[in-house]
């Protein structure tokens, strides 16, 4: 062993003890992670004690950065925009851009690079940092002999996360209707230094002690939760206020006969809220190994009489949460104000005692479950609103106040980098002593900086290496979902799972020229022939590899998909209807222990959605429900809506066209009303009454009634659901169908191996006449049998259906001219389609007003960009990806046949949506 160790030390160069000034250069590279990250690593008196030792400094010129080029170069550095004469090169954060530039060969580097978890987002600039030899030191890693952070701005989160509460607080408050002491305290970073903000919280303190806070809103109550340097720094802060102390148990009387000349603050550990289910007590070393035996109080017995919520504790997956969706809705409804003497329309009362909350742990889905998205220090605070479920943008609307900053240190960047520089000042030798070219081993630095060397001389260091088997078995855990159909929808699907490189994906058909398209668009996606879903033992072998199968075949096969799914136990999800046949696989499916997703895509799916958050929202309110009109349509853009039907085809003509023969069953002001099959449906399209412009007609669909259960509509005296087209669809459709044109039997002359028939002849044919009449003989025959408007008939004629192209013959007159009309009506490669959706929702509220609720969706398809762009791919397959993705992710648990029906389902999918560019809006008009 020592012969090795002796070998080893013969690669490593003997250095002096004091090592010469000018074999070491450090450098200070420009910050550009984000536009507000203005620390600096040393400030220039931290570069200017390095100067003074005979070190040179070079620092990347920036103007972003808290401290000016000149101090800098009045402190020694020399500003260079080259930093490749450095040896060491100290950051805060990790550069946005990979460049050699940025980051160079064969330097040592020092900052923070998040990669010690194997963080998926990071992994790209680990291996960057590899395979230019770089040596990384992290800062998250450097520990002293206790294992405490050296480098930990907790405390700086707290002052940070204390001054933007404040700053909202006043906010928030002139909103509602009080101007209060608190308006004159502003956003951290507006300030020059953390003292600057202090001296305004101590000015508004005097203010308050003047009295000068309105007495309508009441004794205010700061409640900090946690005992970590985040809630130490923000009661330092609140510290400043004129305050008392007060225990959890004196708050309700507090809040109903508190002073206003002061504030009060609360102190809430876990012993304070939370319970043992079945002792009632509490103990800390169990509730640390077993939190989920335990729930939480807080949200009726401490809740109720806090005014303003700093939240700074450390939240475990399997720890009870402090509020969740339902703990806010009791909130907003119970948790009212003590009536106050002298209150009037001008100074009102609080809507409800908690007025903000500022989640300094930055946690989205964690302690607070409101708390979904981290705000920004551009768009700071939002409103949320319990009964909706909904944040706004801003400082108004129903609810409460939220700000969820995630790297509030950077706002106050002066003292942020003091305290930074001062902890790696005495670490600054160990910095300068390294060279990234010699071995690791022969670096001899403290343990503190050497222990958070991360990598080194291309690999891993030995404290690190776990990062790999980390990484690898993340990648092990990787999800394999396979799609059945590689249809106009499933390019979106594609598309949006593999953007998450653990995620592969199978696409199988029976179509080549649809595989080779994916293939060409998703190189990452993989693909597979298969003839039709027919082959049993095929099926099984693919279902069996994967984790989810998503199912976008033609609705006749997924009976049998569904049946190989629960043989396999395998999760599923498609975008059809759950029918009456699937239903009866439901026993089976709970049985297997599988997640079955249906009805996930646009009609059905985001029309379930949207009419469900409606509804939801104004039964938690106590309304009613009294209507339902609910309408949705795919269309060419209007400017490519140039033939006879108005009509394009992004999915199958037959299925598309199928559906103008279905029956209809609704309700209308409380009488139920039927539809015969057969194309009746043409008979009763009317116009559009919303999105007029569109010029558009609809059509009752399928059964609506059944949905009256569905929704729970039980005061519903009108529940449609409709197909929207433009105007002049059902005309020319109800012409085709009394021609014969829509016949779904078989015809001997049309089957796929007859004789070849010109369009002149199947027209002919199916008219009755001899084949060989003329065109004119032909067309008078049409105008005998429609004995409709010349307008209608030339709209027929316009189909080509008297041409002498050859047709292809698929057995019934219905099919053919299906066929027929995907040749002649197919989206062109710069067309556009577009989608529409109108729910139109009849509410009456408790106090007897009526409105009537618009909830609509237009969406247009991008031209050039392939089946990708069209709006119904993304409109159907992007919902489909999103629900993939959340039964990947174990977002989705429940098993048995799963509906977007319900608010843990539609809620975070329609979130989604609104990132890919596809949200609703919605206009309110009173009755």
């Amino acid at each position: 062993m020592f012969y090795l160790i002796a070998q080893t030390n013969l690669h490593c160069k003997l250095l002096p003890n004091n090592m010469a000034p000018n074999q070491v250069v450090v450098g200070i590279p420009r910050e550009t992670v984000n536009p507000w990250e203005r620390r600096a690593v040393l400030t220039p008196d931290h570069v200017s004690t390095l100067v003074r030792k005979g070190i040179r400094v070079l620092v990347q010129p920036s103007d972003r950065r808290i401290f000016a080029q000149s101090e800098y170069v009045e402190a020694g550095a020399e500003v260079k925009e080259d930093l490749s004469e450095a040896s060491v090169i100290m950051g805060v954060k990790r550069p946005c851009q990979l460049t050699t530039e940025s980051l160079i060969p064969n330097k040592t580097y020092a900052f923070f690079t998040h990669t010690i978890k194997a963080q998926e987002d990071n992994m790209e600039l680990l291996d960057t940092l590899l395979e230019r030899n770089i040596r990384i030191v992290d800062y998250e890693c450097m520990v002293d002999e206790n294992d405490r952070r050296v480098l930990a701005f907790g405390k700086f989160a707290g002052y940070s996360g204390m001054v933007n509460a404040l700053h909202g607080l006043g906010q928030r408050l002139l909103a509602l209707g009080y101007t209060t002491p608190f308006m004159t305290i502003a956003m951290p970073q507006t300030y020059s230094s953390l003292e600057m903000a202090k001296q305004a919280i101590k000015n508004t303190g005097y203010e308050i002690a003047m009295n000068k806070m309105p007495s309508s809103i009441g004794p205010l109550i700061f409640l900090f939760t946690g005992y970590g340097n985040v809630s130490k720094g923000a009661q330092e802060l609140f510290r400043l206020l004129p305050h008392k102390y007060i225990t959890p148990a004196e708050m309700k009387e507090i809040a109903t006969n508190g002073r206003t000349d002061i504030v009060y603050g609360v102190e809430v550990g876990e012993p304070d809220h939370l319970r043992h289910k079945e002792t009632g007590k509490f103990d800390m070393k169990d509730f640390r190994s077993n939190p989920q035996n335990y729930k939480s109080v807080f949200a009726k017995e401490i809740a109720p009489y806090m005014s303003v919520m700093i939240n700074g504790i450390y939240w475990g997956v399997n720890d009870p949460r402090m509020l969740t969706y339902e703990d806010c809705e009791w909130l907003m409804q119970n948790a009212k104000p003590t009536p106050r003497p002298g209150t009037s329309e001008g100074c009102p009362p609080l809507p409800q005692r908690l007025i903000a909350v500022c989640d300094i742990s930055a946690d989205p889905n964690g302690s607070l479950q409101f708390m979904q998205e981290c705000t920004t220090i551009e768009k700071p605070f939002e409103v949320f609103n319990p009964l909706t479920r909904r944040a706004t943008t801003g400082i108004a609307g129903e609810g409460f106040l939220v700000c969820s900053i995630d790297n509030m240190p950077s706002q106050i960047p002066v003292e942020a980098s003091n305290y930074f520089g001062d902890r790696l000042m005495p670490y600054i030798d160990s910095f300068l002593a390294s060279d990234a070219t010699e071995p690791f081993e022969c670096y001899k630095a403290s343990p503190v900086i050497k222990n958070a060397v991360i990598a080194s001389n291309g690999r891993l260091t030995p404290r690190f290496q776990y990062i790999d088997t980390l990484r690898r078995q993340n990648e092990a855990r990787g999800h394999k979902v396979l799609i059945l159909g590689a249809g106009f929808v499933v390019p979106s699907i594609v598309g949006y799972l593999i953007r998450d490189p653990n995620t592969s994906v199978t696409v199988v058909s029976n179509l080549v020229s649809d595989l080779e398209y994916i293939k060409k668009y998703f190189p990452r996606a993989s693909v597979a022939k298969v003839d039709e879903v027919a082959e049993d033992e095929c099926l099984g072998k693919l279902i069996s590899r994967h984790d989810l199968v998503v199912i976008m075949t033609p609705w006749k096969f997924h009976t049998k998909v569904i049946n190989a799914c629960i043989a396999h136990k395998k999760n599923f999800l498609t975008a059809s209807y759950c029918s009456p046949e699937l239903r009866k696989l439901e026993t089976a499916i709970e049985n297997a222990g599988i997640i079955g997703v249906m009805e996930m895509g646009l009609d059905p799916g985001i029309d379930h959605m949207l009419a469900m958050e409606c509804f939801d929202e104004v039964y938690r309110r106590g309304g009613k429900v009294i209507s339902y009109k609910s309408y949705t349509g795919g269309l060419p853009a209007p400017e490519f809506a140039d033939n006879p039907l108005r009509y394009k085809f992004s999915w199958s003509p037959e299925a598309a066209m199928s559906t103008v023969l279905n029956s209809a069953l609704y309700l209308e002001d409380g009488k139920r009303k039927e539809i015969a099959a057969g194309g009746d449906l043409m008979d009763a399209a009317q116009r559009m009454n919303d999105l007029i412009g569109f010029n558009l007609e609809s059509y009752p669909n399928r059964d609506s009634i059944s949905y009256k259960d569905v929704y729970k509509l039980k005061d519903c005296e009108t529940v449609i659901r409709g197909t929207i087209r433009y105007k002049g669809f059902a005309k020319v459709v109800r012409a085709l169908i009394n021609l014969g044109f829509m016949d779904t039997k078989e015809h001997p002359k049309l089957a796929p191996g007859a004789p070849s028939l010109t369009w002149h002849e199947v027209t002919c044919t199916i008219l009755g006449i001899d084949p060989t009449s003329s065109t004119k003989t032909a067309a008078d025959a049409i105008r005998a049998k429609l004995n409709t408007s010349e307008e209608v008939v030339q709209d027929i004629l316009k189909l080509e259906i008297l041409s002498d192209k050859v047709a292809e013959l698929k057995g019934s007159p219905f099919a053919t001219i299906s066929q027929h009309f995907a040749d002649i009506m197919a989206y062109g490669p710069n067309e556009r389609d577009l989608i529409v959706m109108s729910h139109q929702i009849g509410i009456e509220w408790p106090d007897k007003r009526r409105e009537l609720r618009v909830v609509r969706l237009v969406v247009y398809g991008e031209a050039g960009k392939g089946k990708a762009g069209l709006a119904m791919s993304r409109t159907v397959g992007i919902p489909a990806a999103i629900a993939a993705r959340m039964i990947l992710d174990g977002k989705i648990q429940r098993k048995g046949y799963v509906l977007p029906l319900t608010s843990d389902i539609y809620e975070p999918i329609l979130e989604e949506l609104k990132n890919e560019g596809i949200q609703a809006t919605e206009v309110t008009v009173p009755l």
